[in-house]
């Protein structure tokens, strides 16, 4: 294990870090100089007016980029050893201000690294801990002289597994499921769906900060502490994020994607985007701050707007995100012209302005389980779909794209791909994995909401298969009979729709004309299709061989007599459900063979005479009975055909019902997201409210709110002792109610402080003997904009009463 220490330093003078470090250790410690090669049980200190990187175990010198009083070492420095050292990498915040390292913090975190910090009340400086801990970064929160310990307890708890794709032990995989049933009764969400190796690490890591070597004792210890239960929660969650994340893919977005959507949507269309997985809100926000510039650099004609609907699991980090405000080593990821112009600046941070707030909505959802937002423009799901299984990827791309609006905008992240999804989106810029969506022919799969996708069982470790045996002479054999002397037959499911197909069937099927269709009643030639209909009907419903018999199939240019055997196979394993029809052809029947003339020598008698006249009137009389059976047959095939059409047509219905109502689930769920937002911006504006009120009536100050008009907005209950105020005279002119105040000039002075935007401030006597300091101030809102007055009216009498007693005695 290597130590290095980054710390703020005066780049003009020399550190002497290194000289005092080294009386305390029996470790090496050496001035980092460029290029040098991590070694273990060493120090290195950075040295002055310089950033440091680390790239395969070296450490690298750079020149600060930012100006003095702007750098972010700290941040800089943890980024690059989570990239570098990913799982492997420890960082450890101590004593300082400000909020440095951080951001570097959650990189770490993101890797599955781990995260110790000084108790803050142990801290000389408690900004960068607290900063820490707010964040809820923090592993370990330890006195200084505790965390070594800690650090080396970590280090030598014991993985799960020694390899990724080894398949787990019994015991081992039963615990794991018994702590994601912990975790889904707890948190109601099922982490099963989430990548093995995802979830082995999390748990691995957690083990290792409580001690715990074994996966069983974990399980207990979960048991036991419902409060860690919540902690393996967030850790599965995997909150990391940042403004602007992968400038290069943001550019693109900003310069081509949003104008070109621009340029397809007409002003009195709302733009729609969707941010699963937001976390705390930087990438919504980013969205958000994009599209005001995007708009800028495109001028459409129109007023455009966005609608962002940002949701995630963590309820936490959805109340995090509503808020809007960030720590100052944001700085970092955003630009100053961003700064100024999307932030506001406060004490220890920065608060998004309420113009780039409004466009973003906030609220939980579970990706997998609940109802998505539809009619999408652009969706944005960075960095999610890494962490889950390949099945549910597979079933979360076609709800992506059921999303999207024709010709929406799918992003993914840098490590995600669409993959055999190629019909459903076409790529824009595979390297920032931006895809279009695109129509496909084939019907889409129905979606049904809720959809809750269910694990699939863990998959057994690939094992390479045996080398074949030769073939023996019985197999060869068998296999020659199965080719030369087998029936042909076909394999089929319940809905007719071909499977497997052994030996040559083209004289009882093929191909039907259009579209390639792969179904068995829509490939079999005359003679065979309403036949085989009824025969197919039957076998499903009875468990015995449905026969036909002597059926003829016309073939090119002739006909072909064959028996037909149509069987359900219900016997279990892979071939459960599937349909068997074998076809064997048979002998022309005598009936269907030319009469033969009589010979030569046979002797015609009047008897043989009139049982041929009978023969030709039977035969005449048959070929009439067979017309009509035609022309019935004709007329059965085409009721048959319309009654598929009407069929086609109420499956048609029933889908476009179905369409609807995932519409109508999919609305409700924008509604309650709506509703949800609305409901915490009421409780926040209700305890905004509160706090006012009782701030105003603790500071017993009377308080007068006015509009840009110089009407009465809102008072305090001591102005009414100034001021003949009632709830009544809110939306009145303040020069039309009565004043104890000698002050006729109010109005005039609340119009030029309006005007000139300066405070103002005079003693005014009451016709009553008291004397009131009048204070008018223009009123500015969080975005810098005036709208309106505050005046307070602070009570002098007594300071006047004492003035007139000193001048009467001094005039004495």
């Amino acid at each position: 294990m290597a130590f290095v220490i980054v710390q703020y330093l005066d780049p003009t003078h020399k550190g002497i870090m290194p000289e005092l470090l080294q009386r305390a250790t029996q470790m090496r410690v050496v001035q980092v100089k460029d290029r040098t090669k991590v070694q273990p049980e060493c120090v290195y200190v950075i040295p002055p007016n310089k950033d440091m990187s680390i790239l395969h175990g070296v450490l690298h010198l750079l020149e600060p980029a930012a100006p003095r009083g702007l750098r972010l070492p700290i941040d800089f420095f943890l980024r690059a050893l989570a990239q570098d050292q990913r799982e492997r990498s420890i960082g450890v915040i101590l004593s300082g201000m400000g909020s440095d390292g951080t951001l570097g913090l959650r990189a770490i975190k993101e890797k599955a690294g781990v995260v110790l910090v000084q108790d803050p009340a142990t801290a000389k400086f408690d900004g960068m801990p607290r900063s820490a801990i707010d964040a809820g970064l923090a592993d370990i929160v330890a006195p200084v002289d505790e965390l070594p310990a800690k650090i080396l307890a970590f280090l030598q708890r014991s993985p799960l597994i020694a390899r990724a794709d080894v398949a787990l032990e019994d015991k081992t995989q039963s615990a794991l499921e018994k702590a994601v049933i912990l975790l889904r009764a707890r948190t109601g969400n099922d982490f099963s769906l989430y990548k093995r190796n995802t979830l082995q690490r999390r748990i691995e890591r957690r083990m290792g900060i409580h001690q715990i070597h074994r996966l069983a004792g974990y399980v207990r210890y979960l048991q036991e502490n419902s409060q860690e239960l919540d902690l393996l929660f967030k850790e599965l969650l995997i909150g990391v994020t940042s403004f602007f994340r992968d400038p290069d893919v943001w550019e693109k977005l900003r310069r081509h994607v949003l104008p070109t959507l621009l340029a397809n949507r007409s002003p009195s269309h709302a733009l729609r985007a969707w941010v699963p997985g937001c976390s705390t809100g930087e990438e919504a926000y980013s969205l958000a701050m994009l599209f005001k510039e995007a708009v800028e650099l495109a001028r459409p004609k129109g007023n455009f707007s966005l609608q962002i609907f940002a949701t995630d699991l963590d309820r936490d980090a959805i109340d995090k995100a509503r808020q809007g405000f960030f720590p100052e080593n944001i700085a970092d990821d955003v630009s100053e012209e961003r700064l100024k112009r999307f932030f506001t600046k406060e004490d220890r941070g920065y608060r998004v302005c309420k113009e780039i707030r409004e466009m973003v909505i906030f609220a939980p959802q579970n990706l997998i389980h609940d109802p998505p937002f539809t009619k999408l423009d652009l969706l944005c799901c960075r960095n999610l779909l890494i962490y889950l299984t390949g099945d549910v990827q597979k079933k979360l791309l076609p709800m992506f794209h059921y999303s999207l609006s024709p010709s929406g905008i799918l992003l993914l992240g840098s490590a995600e791909t669409i993959g055999d999804h190629t019909e459903l989106f076409a790529p824009l810029n595979g390297k920032a994995r931006l895809y279009r969506r695109t129509e496909t022919l084939a019907r889409p799969e129905l979606i049904a909401f809720p959809s809750a996708f269910s694990a699939s069982p863990a998959a057994a470790p690939e094992v390479s298969p045996p080398p074949k045996p030769p073939a023996s002479l019985q197999s060869l054999a068998d296999q020659l009979v199965l080719q030369r002397y087998a029936p042909p037959a076909v394999l089929v499911n319940d809905k007719g729709d071909i499977c497997y197909i052994s030996g040559r069937t083209g004289k009882y099927l093929e191909p039907a004309a259009g579209k390639a269709n792969w179904n068995l009643f829509a490939m079999a030639r005359d003679g065979l299709r309403y036949e085989l209909t009824d025969a197919f009907q039957k076998a499903l419903r009875k468990p015995e061989t449905v026969t036909l018999h002597g059926l003829a199939v016309g073939t090119n240019g002739g006909r072909q007599w064959v028996d037909v055997a149509v069987q359900q196979l219900r016997e279990p394993g892979p071939l459960h459900g599937l349909v068997m029809i074998v076809f064997t052809d048979v002998a022309t029947p005598v009936a269907a063979v030319a009469p033969g003339r009589a010979t030569k020598s046979a002797v015609r008698s009047p008897r043989v005479a009139e049982l041929e006249q009978e023969l030709l009137r039977v035969r005449a009389e048959s070929r009439a009975t067979h017309e009509e059976m035609q022309t019935s047959q004709e007329e059965l095939r085409s009721a048959n055909e319309e009654l598929q059409s009407t069929n086609e047509e109420l499956q048609s219905t029933n889908e476009e019902l179905m369409t609807s109502k995932e519409e109508m689930q999919s609305l409700n769920e924008e509604l309650q997201t709506v509703n949800t937002e609305l409901q915490s911006k009421m409780d926040e504006f209700v305890r905004t409210s509160d706090d006012m009120k009782n701030l105003l009536d603790s500071t017993n100050i009377a308080t007068l709110f006015l509009d840009k008009e110089i009407n009465v907005r809102r008072f305090t209950p001591q102005m009414t002792k100034i001021i003949k105020l009632i709830p009544g005279d809110v939306g009145r002119p303040i020069t039309d109610l009565a004043s104890e105040l000698r002050y006729p000039e109010l109005a005039d002075d609340a119009r030029e402080v309006l005007r000139k935007l300066t405070a103002t401030e005079k003693p005014i006597a009451a016709r009553d003997g008291r004397w009131f300091t009048v204070r008018i101030m223009p009123y500015r809102t969080l975005d810098d904009r005036i709208d309106g007055l505050v005046l307070t009216f602070a009570d002098i009498t007594a300071a006047k009463t004492l003035e007139a007693k000193l001048r009467g005695a001094g005039g004495k």
